[in-house]
């Protein structure tokens, strides 16, 4: 945040867990304390609005909104709401929210997108994509393969990697996440496998791959939709991901691997890998799914809110 221009401001924060422990007593006292030196910072920076975007800290954040009296805006990225953005969205002005689904039975709510950087939600695969590839030592020409497991890296996505490479007949581009669990040793040279830790220019990501393997987190639905890229999904199930693969599964812009059945994952990408008709129908059904607008929109609402 800082690099960014934004000052910071941590509270502390616990979460609830879903089973019978002593540690869940806590809460209250924990969600009390931070909502009570919210709302101090709140006061004292003369904020107008606040947005909470999901995650523990929005039960907190909408104590403390009510205790300063500012205006509430909830945001929920996800298919399905979290136990803390339902709490939120009866104390929010606005429920906006990143994808459909059962999200869009909370109060006040309104489907807007997921905000995205302006390279993504601006997105020219055309213009950009040669100079990606060139980053990543990939082939100009042909499909690759991109694998994608959020910032820190899928276990289960690591360990398919190498059976994909093989598998696609494809240059494979792989974000491993800083652990790299489950590799492995590459002992085949020519194997096209590129892998990297982490990119935080994900524009480039995308417009040097035709194709990737996730998860199903809702950033990476908002951003595949954004730029038009056809995905095959192995949802985190404990987390409802399903849901969230379900808004480009449905309208034909990916398909669904359950990670129960992934080791049917290397066929799948090598048959789409294969099928370029195929992908490029793909594609046209996630791009007609985004919201590049999103930011913009929650914006707005802010304003409103906020009687701007």
């Amino acid at each position: 945040m800082p690099a960014a221009g934004y000052r910071f401001a941590g509270f502390e924060l616990t979460r609830l867990h879903r089973r019978l422990t002593v540690d869940n007593l806590r809460i209250p006292f924990v969600v009390n304390r931070s909502a009570d030196a919210m709302a101090e910072e709140l006061r004292r920076s003369e904020v107008t609005v606040l947005l909470a975007m999901s995650g523990y800290v929005t039960v907190p954040a909408a104590v403390a909104a009510g205790r300063a009296g500012v205006a509430f805006v909830v945001h929920e990225q996800n298919s399905d709401p979290t136990l803390a953005v339902r709490f939120g969205a009866r104390r929010a002005v606005f429920t906006l929210l990143g994808l459909p689904g059962n999200s869009e039975r909370l109060p006040r709510s309104e489907l807007v997108g997921n905000p995205l950087r302006p390279m993504l939600a601006d997105f020219d695969r055309s213009a950009i994509r040669a100079r990606a590839r060139a980053a990543y030592g990939l082939p100009f020409d042909g499909p690759v393969v991109g694998i994608l497991g959020g910032s820190q890296g899928a276990q289960v996505l690591n360990a398919a990697a190498k059976a994909i490479a093989m598998a696609a007949g494809a240059p494979v581009l792989h974000l491993t996440g800083p652990a790299a669990h489950g590799l492995g040793d590459v002992t085949d040279p020519g194997l096209p496998w590129t892998r990297l830790a982490f990119e935080p220019q994900m524009h480039n990501f995308y417009a040097a791959v035709d194709l990737v393997v996730c998860r199903a987190g809702a950033m990476t639905v908002s951003e595949l939709a954004a730029t038009g890229t056809p995905a095959v999904f192995v949802p985190l199930e404990r987390v409802r991901q399903a849901a969230n693969a379900r808004v480009l599964t449905s309208v034909g812009g990916a398909e669904m691997v359950p990670q129960d059945e992934i080791r049917r994952l290397p066929d799948v990408v090598a048959r789409l890998v294969g099928d370029a008709p195929g992908r490029s129908a793909m594609a046209k059904a996630c791009a007609a799914t985004a919201r590049p607008d999103a930011a913009q929109v929650v914006a707005s609402r802010l304003l409103e809110a906020a009687g701007g």
